[in-house]
């Protein structure tokens, strides 16, 4: 029977994964799209097995932040993307 420090240990090292992936996706749109000016956060929202919302915010701060670019993404189990809708384009 796992130990609650064991079970602890496991979620943790889960997070760490998810915020990984996570990043390594908005990684990749950054790369494709370009870094937008005034860049404040690159949000990636998973909804299910292997898909995503990544939105691109600009803006100084949170309450003046807004969605510059929105993007439905697909992408394996090591992150990598395999198709977007709207296809991403260079636009920085």
């Amino acid at each position: 029977m796992a130990t609650k420090q064991q079970r602890e240990q496991r979620q943790d090292m889960e997070q760490h994964r998810r915020e990984t992936h996570n990043a390594l996706i908005g990684e990749q749109v950054i790369h494709t799209l370009g870094r937008p000016g005034r860049l404040f956060k690159v949000q990636v929202r998973p909804l299910w097995e292997n898909y995503y919302r990544v939105n691109i915010l600009i803006g100084e701060e949170a309450v003046s932040a807004r969605i510059a670019n929105s993007f439905f993404v697909e992408a394996d189990g090591d992150g990598n993307i395999a198709k977007t809708t709207p296809q991403i384009t260079t636009q920085y």
